[in-house]
């Protein structure tokens, strides 16, 4: 399979479509914070194995997710080409940017085991509050992997390779989340998108190499 090109992005496609938001709703679920206090400092000191699994399994979610975006992507030659180029690059582009900020989160473990809640914060936002910090890590660069996934797959949708309610899954799943405090009602609109992506990736997986090398010009197809 590594030495087919055709095969290999075909199929790493599929399972990365399955397995990153698979990842991220797992990562929620296992997180201190979801069920417990708020206030990372408190909750990761709660239970600090399961803090600690939560980072890791949100940094491969999001890292395979930029990946994964690559192959949504690919689904856009033939049709809505710029639209799938523009959010696809935001999507990369957000997600590896939401992964750098995960080590922020031992930091805040760290200072709960010495601090008071309150000092702690205190001292967690006076760090993550520094320009370099906002401009370089978070602002515009973090929203822009929860806007451009629902835009992407809206452009997979418009190439004609999904229906409809994948990109709404998506969107319902991310976008209406932002309003809602990070708690069990996360839980429940983070297994939308594990829906939606799941059945994409896995048509892909059952599409075969023949369906996959037809995105392809006619040259790349030629010599696959």
């Amino acid at each position: 399979m590594l030495g087919n090109p055709v095969t290999f992005r075909r199929t790493a496609a599929g399972i990365l479509l399955i397995l990153a938001p698979l990842l991220q709703a797992v990562a929620v679920v296992v997180d201190p914070g979801t069920w417990g206090d708020d206030r990372e400092a408190v909750s990761f000191g709660d239970n600090p194995a399961l803090a600690q699994l939560q980072s890791v399994l949100y940094h491969w979610s999001w890292i395979l997710m930029a990946l994964a975006a690559l192959g949504l992507v690919h689904l856009t030659r033939r049709k809505a080409t710029a639209f799938g180029h523009v959010t696809g690059a935001f999507t990369v582009v957000g997600y590896i940017s939401a992964s750098a900020l995960l080590m922020s989160d031992p930091v805040e473990w760290w200072l709960g085991q010495r601090y008071p809640p309150e000092e702690s914060q205190r001292i967690m936002e006076e760090m993550l509050g520094l320009p370099g910090i906002i401009w370089g890590f978070q602002l515009p660069w973090l929203l822009f992997g929860t806007l451009g996934l629902p835009l992407l797959t809206a452009a997979v949708w418009r190439a004609g390779f999904v229906g409809w309610w994948v990109p709404a899954l998506v969107a319902g799943g991310y976008v209406l989340s932002f309003p809602v405090p990070y708690g069990p009602l996360t839980a429940v609109f983070w297994t939308l998108p594990v829906i939606g992506l799941g059945w994409t990736g896995l048509k892909i997986l059952r599409m075969g190499d023949a369906a996959w090398a037809a995105y392809y010009p006619a040259a790349v197809r030629a010599d696959a």
